[in-house]
Protein backbone atom coordinates (compact mmCIF):
# COMPACT_ATOMS: atom_id res chain seq x y z
CA UNK A 1 0.00 0.00 0.00
CA UNK A 2 1.46 3.36 -1.09
CA UNK A 3 0.86 6.80 0.22
CA UNK A 4 -1.49 8.84 -1.58
CA UNK A 5 0.56 11.45 -3.60
CA UNK A 6 -0.28 15.28 -2.99
CA UNK A 7 -0.66 18.00 -5.74
CA UNK A 8 0.27 21.35 -5.32
CA UNK A 9 0.52 24.88 -6.92
CA UNK A 10 3.66 26.75 -7.51
CA UNK A 11 2.34 30.47 -7.93
CA UNK A 12 -1.07 30.78 -10.16
CA UNK A 13 -0.48 29.74 -13.73
CA UNK A 14 -2.26 26.02 -13.53
CA UNK A 15 -5.33 27.67 -11.63
CA UNK A 16 -5.26 30.44 -14.03
CA UNK A 17 -5.58 27.38 -16.59
CA UNK A 18 -7.65 25.70 -15.14
CA UNK A 19 -10.68 28.61 -14.84
CA UNK A 20 -10.72 29.09 -18.19
CA UNK A 21 -11.55 25.69 -18.95
CA UNK A 22 -15.15 24.54 -19.89
CA UNK A 23 -16.74 22.07 -17.16
CA UNK A 24 -16.46 18.96 -19.22
CA UNK A 25 -12.62 20.06 -18.80
CA UNK A 26 -12.53 20.61 -15.78
CA UNK A 27 -14.12 16.93 -14.64
CA UNK A 28 -11.33 15.25 -16.99
CA UNK A 29 -8.58 16.96 -15.36
CA UNK A 30 -10.03 16.33 -11.95
CA UNK A 31 -9.94 12.23 -13.21
CA UNK A 32 -6.66 12.18 -14.75
CA UNK A 33 -5.38 14.19 -11.10
CA UNK A 34 -7.06 11.32 -9.23
CA UNK A 35 -4.94 8.45 -10.76
CA UNK A 36 -1.92 10.57 -10.10
CA UNK A 37 -2.57 11.17 -6.87
CA UNK A 38 -3.96 7.62 -6.35
CA UNK A 39 -1.89 4.82 -8.43
CA UNK A 40 1.33 3.51 -7.70
CA UNK A 41 2.80 3.60 -11.46
CA UNK A 42 1.10 6.39 -13.23
CA UNK A 43 0.52 4.95 -16.87
CA UNK A 44 2.76 6.97 -19.53
CA UNK A 45 -0.53 7.86 -21.00
CA UNK A 46 -1.31 10.47 -17.74
CA UNK A 47 2.04 11.48 -16.49
CA UNK A 48 5.36 11.17 -18.86
CA UNK A 49 8.89 12.09 -18.11
CA UNK A 50 10.34 15.31 -20.61
CA UNK A 51 13.14 13.80 -22.32
CA UNK A 52 16.09 16.45 -21.63
CA UNK A 53 15.04 17.77 -18.54
CA UNK A 54 16.22 17.20 -15.12
CA UNK A 55 12.76 15.88 -13.67
CA UNK A 56 9.96 18.11 -15.79
CA UNK A 57 6.92 15.94 -16.54
CA UNK A 58 4.09 16.34 -18.24
CA UNK A 59 0.48 15.51 -16.90
CA UNK A 60 -1.57 14.30 -20.16
CA UNK A 61 -5.32 15.10 -20.32
CA UNK A 62 -7.09 14.37 -23.49
CA UNK A 63 -10.61 15.55 -23.77
CA UNK A 64 -12.76 14.76 -26.48
CA UNK A 65 -10.17 16.03 -29.37
CA UNK A 66 -8.61 18.22 -27.49
CA UNK A 67 -5.19 17.74 -25.53
CA UNK A 68 -3.64 19.65 -22.26
CA UNK A 69 -0.13 19.41 -20.67
CA UNK A 70 0.28 20.50 -17.52
CA UNK A 71 3.70 20.98 -16.34
CA UNK A 72 4.83 19.25 -12.77
CA UNK A 73 7.71 17.67 -11.00
CA UNK A 74 7.80 15.76 -8.08
CA UNK A 75 8.92 16.91 -4.58
CA UNK A 76 10.22 14.26 -2.62
CA UNK A 77 8.27 10.87 -3.54
CA UNK A 78 4.50 12.09 -2.42
CA UNK A 79 4.19 15.58 -3.43
CA UNK A 80 3.22 16.72 -7.26
CA UNK A 81 4.24 20.59 -7.78
CA UNK A 82 2.01 21.80 -10.49
CA UNK A 83 3.42 24.81 -12.90
CA UNK A 84 2.01 26.00 -15.61
CA UNK A 85 -0.31 24.47 -18.22
CA UNK A 86 -1.54 24.78 -21.72
CA UNK A 87 -3.77 23.33 -24.42
CA UNK A 88 -1.73 21.39 -27.22
CA UNK A 89 -2.62 22.60 -30.91
CA UNK A 90 0.64 20.67 -32.06
CA UNK A 91 2.60 17.91 -32.35
CA UNK A 92 5.30 19.71 -30.73
CA UNK A 93 5.72 21.05 -27.27
CA UNK A 94 5.86 25.08 -27.58
CA UNK A 95 9.77 25.57 -26.54
CA UNK A 96 8.44 28.95 -24.43
CA UNK A 97 6.15 26.31 -22.50
CA UNK A 98 8.73 24.40 -21.35
CA UNK A 99 11.38 27.17 -20.90
CA UNK A 100 8.73 28.49 -18.59
CA UNK A 101 7.96 25.45 -16.67
CA UNK A 102 11.86 24.81 -16.07
CA UNK A 103 12.29 28.53 -14.78
CA UNK A 104 9.29 27.50 -11.99
CA UNK A 105 11.00 24.44 -10.88
CA UNK A 106 13.96 25.72 -10.37
CA UNK A 107 12.27 28.98 -8.63
CA UNK A 108 10.19 26.32 -6.53
CA UNK A 109 12.82 24.55 -5.48
CA UNK A 110 15.17 27.73 -4.58
CA UNK A 111 12.20 29.19 -2.79
CA UNK A 112 11.86 25.97 -0.72
CA UNK A 113 15.12 26.05 -0.05
CA UNK A 114 15.14 29.57 1.58
CA UNK A 115 12.46 27.99 4.30
CA UNK A 116 14.39 25.52 5.66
Amino acid sequence: MTTERQIIFHRHYFQDFYLEQTEKVREKIGYVFRVVKTVDKVPEKFLKHLEGTNGLYEIRIESGTNIFRVFCCFDRENIVVLFNAFQKKTQKTPKQEIELAIKLKNEYFRLKGKTK
